[in-house]
């Protein structure tokens, strides 16, 4: 039964047509609660690039932007194809590595394809869906059209240089004031508009093999998933994550966050980053590790040992591979070769995206790199909250 207990009917039939959708063929089985109103405003004080506030969803209080409950129902009712490759993570776990990883072992080491198109392309964020709709295989140039199923609102959408969409996160305000900043740019509007088409619309038109990142929970992801799909689910120790979170969320202007790492940290700890619970996000996984389309890996087993965990995953996906392929892979994604990659970042070509003098979107990738950042009284009320949620889950992390 869908429930939205914070929507009005009128909003819930406009879930019904932005899914494209009748309303008898959706389920939606949690309510979403938008927040706290002094703690919604004290969070849009500390992350001026939302300009709406947030919303919590389900049991767990799943903690996501107010635009996440107009989109709910079509993330969770999405079609599925059993040949999709999914990589699925809480922020800042290695995601992006994991993905060039999966898409050359599933595109038979197709080099040329991976210097030449984005890997927003060629494996995109479900959230942040591009349109481009084939994976990179055949790129669309500005002003090109890509006509979608006719059961969708829009029949056609213009494809530009930043063909992706910042469907959850881009709040109207911020798009104006991007647009406002690239006067120069005929096309910002246009490329803004596009951007704002929720994923599940475009993944329909996508060529098969489809390969999609998304940093949602299993519980608001399709029920039929694991099923159906190859699912790599990568998890980080927390530390390490919020650190590069923090810098993320920094960088980005969609999120824009202003304060000292402390506050964020403590954020963190009570559920009030986009993303959280961590620790539900990582155990609702962890419980699924030994579902047979379900492959668990930890980042700091990523970085220990890359050529391991590439035949690993090698493995999983049922592809034979040489010595010197697994070679040359893992000097693909060394960190060094992997920072310096403009194919594996995510193409910011309006002013405006970024904020000047923060860290890269591929910082260092080091494990246990974040001893500048914790107090000793903050280390000591972190290992403190680490050590209390590791007693109700037997997951360990490697270091």
């Amino acid at each position: 039964m869908l429930v939205l207990s914070s929507l009005t009917a009128a909003t819930t039939l406009s879930v019904w047509l932005d899914c494209g959708l009748m309303p008898w063929t959706m389920t939606f089985p949690h309510e979403i609660h938008k927040l706290e109103s002094k703690l919604n405003s004290r969070l849009l004080d500390d992350f001026t690039g939302e300009r709406t506030g947030f919303v919590q969803v389900g049991q767990q209080k799943w903690f996501l932007p107010s635009k996440y409950e107009h989109q709910a129902v079509g993330y969770h009712n999405m079609t599925l194809r059993s040949d999709d490759i999914w990589v699925v993570t809480f922020p800042r776990s290695g995601t992006t590595w994991t993905q060039e990883l999966l898409w050359l072992l599933n595109n038979d080491f197709d080099y040329d394809t991976a210097r030449r198109v984005n890997l927003v392309e060629r494996f995109p964020f479900l959230e942040e869906l591009g349109v481009c709709g084939d994976g990179g295989r055949t790129p669309l140039r500005p002003g090109d059209k890509l006509h979608l199923p006719e059961n969708n609102i829009f029949t056609s959408i213009t494809c530009a240089q930043c063909r992706r969409t910042f469907s959850t996160l881009l709040d109207k305000e911020v798009k104006g004031e991007v647009i406002a900043k690239n006067p120069d740019n005929p096309d910002c509007a246009t490329i803004l508009d596009s951007w704002e088409t929720p994923g599940y619309r475009f993944s329909s038109n996508m060529i098969s093999p489809r390969h999609f990142k998304t940093h949602l929970p299993f519980s608001l992801l399709p029920p039929r998933l694991l099923d159906t799909c190859k699912v790599v689910y990568v998890a980080r120790n927390p530390k390490d994550v919020a650190v590069s979170y923090y810098h993320h969320n920094r960088l980005l202007t969609v999120q824009g966050y202003q304060r000292d790492f402390a506050t964020y940290w403590n954020y963190f700890e009570h559920n009030l980053l986009i993303g959280c619970p961590y620790w539900t996000h990582l155990t609702e996984a962890w419980d699924k590790r030994n579902h047979p389309n379900m492959m668990f890996l930890f980042y700091e087993e990523l970085s220990k040992d890359i050529k391991s965990s590439i035949n690993k995953i090698s493995q999983f996906l049922g592809k034979q591979l040489t010595i010197k392929q697994m070679e040359d892979l893992a000097t693909h994604l060394h960190i060094d070769n992997f920072r310096n990659n403009p194919a594996v970042s995510p193409i910011f070509g309006l002013r405006g995206l970024v904020r000047q003098g923060e860290q890269a979107f591929i910082r260092t990738g080091k494990v246990g790199g974040n001893s500048d950042y914790f107090t000793p009284e903050l280390n000591v009320q972190a290992n403190r909250w680490i050590e209390q949620n590791l007693q109700h889950t037997d997951l360990r992390f490697p270091c």
